[in-house]
């Protein structure tokens, strides 16, 4: 009985595996029937092929700002970007160097680029609050607001 069991299965087995199932390819995608090798292709083989130019494709012009260039024209106020002061720059100095710190190091503690030290120092950086902020923490002195140059009180409460 077992073995005529298992003679049902293994045909039954063995027909499904003689059934062939064809495997098609997927349609192709709007964008893949416009490149130009689908086109291309379709013209090889005798296809209708139409084409349409869209009115100002490509041109990247959703929102059309008129300008009034005569009130460009007619201002003369030069904008330019506010510079950090040259006694911050002094102040930072003196601090880094009171912690015996060169530039290179007091870049290497805040994580920025020994640039960014030179730039402030100089007077000639764009202020940042985040820069100053971490340059104010490593030399301890103030660096912003109206009691520039006082020692940095606070940082880490002790338990």
């Amino acid at each position: 009985m077992a073995d005529r069991y298992s003679e049902v299965i293994w045909d039954l087995i063995m027909e499904d595996w003689d059934k062939v199932t064809v495997l098609r390819k997927k349609a192709p995608k709007a964008a893949q029937m416009r490149s130009e090798s689908a086109v291309n292709q379709a013209i090889r083989t005798g296809q209708a092929v139409e084409t349409q130019q869209k009115f100002n494709a490509g041109t990247n012009k959703q929102h059309v700002v008129t300008k009034n260039t005569a009130k460009l024209d007619s201002e003369h106020d030069e904008l330019k970007h506010s510079k950090v002061s040259l006694d911050v720059g002094k102040l930072i100095q003196q601090g880094r160097q009171a912690k015996n710190l060169s530039q290179k190091d007091l870049s290497t503690k805040i994580n920025e680029k020994p640039q960014i030290i030179q730039e402030y120092e100089q007077g000639k950086a764009i202020p940042n609050n985040v820069i100053l902020g971490k340059i104010e923490k490593v030399i301890g002195i103030k660096l912003r607001g109206k009691d520039k140059g006082q020692p940095l009180f606070g940082g880490p409460k002790k338990k």
